[in-house]
């Protein structure tokens, strides 16, 4: 990672908060792209001694992506990596589901990887480089409640493989990781009967952490992974299975 310059969207909390933090830990320096404040990421991950910088963006919105792409090559230098993490959850069954509800999923979730994939795409035509997103568990096996956030996730995953058939003769990895049930902000908010099974249908029995998703982010995006392509990894515990 030393040298590189990662983009991460959605860096400024939670499981891409710990992405950031780690990938800078590892050497990378790093560009948020986020709604929310990311002021305060940018200073932890500038402590462990890279360089680091904020772009407030709306991934959904292929105009903001391309200005701040083009910020970033101006003040970092380049793109090397990019890390589509960005999300929204707005849970409802489906007869309770509005159309708002789905279309704000699908923009964020499934056009936000679009927007920014082709933005970073086009600057690593010459370099080559790697792309995660990160995706779930839920698009893959579905969830009650979820139709619209388990379809943008099955659409991430599509598009992963895509993506990878597309540009693998070019140098470009494309991977998606898959997390099961991780501690976060959009979790804490499940009720507590929904997290005590979850923890009981997983293998591991615990909750997952923001760092375990990290962890695989940085392999993927690393010369260890320099074969993998199109490959999504289940960061679940076991609760895939």
């Amino acid at each position: 990672m030393k040298g590189k310059v990662t983009v991460v969207t959605g860096g400024s909390m939670g499981i891409g908060r710990a992405i950031a933090e780690f990938l800078g830990e590892k050497g990378s320096d790093i560009a948020i792209f986020d709604v929310m404040d990311g002021r305060a990421a940018v200073g932890a991950i500038e402590a462990k001694g890279a360089h680091a910088a904020f772009f407030h963006v709306d991934v959904s919105d292929s105009s903001q992506v391309e200005k701040a792409v083009l910020a970033v090559t101006d003040q970092l230098g380049r793109i090397d990596n990019l890390v589509n993490n960005a999300g929204i959850a707005r849970d409802r069954l489906l007869l309770r589901m509005t159309e708002d509800d789905w279309d704000q999923v699908m923009r964020v979730n499934l056009k936000g990887v679009f927007n920014c994939s082709k933005a970073v795409i086009r600057r690593l035509l010459k370099t080559g480089g790697s792309i995660v997103n990160i995706a779930s568990i839920a698009g893959l096996t579905g969830n009650p409640g979820q139709s619209n956030y388990a379809a943008s996730k099955a659409g991430v995953i599509g598009l992963t493989k895509s993506l990878a058939k597309e540009y693998g003769e070019r140098g470009i990895r494309v991977n998606a990781v898959a997390p099961g049930f991780i501690k976060t902000d959009m979790t804490a908010t499940f009720p507590e009967k929904t997290r005590e099974a979850l923890v009981q249908t997983t293998p591991l029995r615990r909750v997952g952490e923001a760092i375990d998703v990290a962890r695989v982010v940085y392999f993927l995006l690393s010369e260890y992974a320099s074969f993998v392509t199109g490959e999504v990894i289940n960061v679940s515990g076991g609760l895939y299975i």
